[in-house]
């Protein structure tokens, strides 16, 4: 057996079970630990298939930025996660038997896969010799697509306008500082000079 096959195995096993115990871990903050490890291990998988840029990407916005982000939101938040285990077993016997028809769906593909004829040549023809596929994917998406690339994140920047708008309340009840207010006061209302006399309060 090879490095690289035994490595392959190990990342393997170990997303598979990073994968398993984020779901049936009942610490929240042991289910976004074993949800790193899942990230982990699925960067050295891609490592293995050449896509370096990939492995990177998943380490720095999802490991970095996003798992952290749930592991902050999962202690800050005072959640009853007790109750909510208590709800959710009620249905788990619905989430068993849409667990076993993923995995016949997942078998019923697998078994009927198989490589195209042309993929190879069709993946080589995309990649130019002499490029990294770093180098590739940039030029894919900086110069071929670069409308397509645009429009994207266009969608997504509309998407997230549309999001803070939606969800956009103002309470009466909160006082609000006014920027305006505060820079065009005047200095000499802003403040009362009072004369307190001995023995005499405000």
């Amino acid at each position: 057996m090879s490095i690289a096959v035994l490595s392959f195995y190990l990342f393997a096993v170990s997303a598979l079970v990073g994968g398993l115990f984020t779901v049936i871990s009942r610490n929240p903050v042991h289910s976004v630990l074993w949800l790193i490890l899942a990230f982990i291990s699925s960067a050295g998988l891609f490592v293995l298939l050449g896509a370096e840029f990939v492995a990177m990407l998943l380490i720095i916005v999802y490991v970095g930025a996003v798992a952290v982000l749930f592991l902050f939101v999962v202690m800050m938040l005072d959640v009853d996660f007790a109750e909510l285990k208590a709800e959710m077993a009620k249905y788990m016997p619905l989430a068993l038997l849409i667990g076993v028809i993923l995995l016949m769906q997942f078998g019923l593909a697998y078994g009927n896969w198989q490589m195209a004829e042309g993929a190879e040549s069709a993946r080589a023809a995309v990649t130019p010799e002499g490029v990294e596929n770093t180098a590739a994917l940039g030029l894919l998406i900086y110069d071929k697509y670069f409308l397509l690339f645009q429009t994207a994140g266009l969608i997504l920047l509309v998407a997230m306008i549309g999001a803070i708008v939606l969800t956009l309340r103002h309470r009466t009840d909160i006082k609000r500082q006014d920027v305006l207010a505060q820079m065009y006061r005047d200095p000499a209302k802003a403040m009362e000079l009072k004369d307190v006399k001995p023995g005499q309060g405000l």
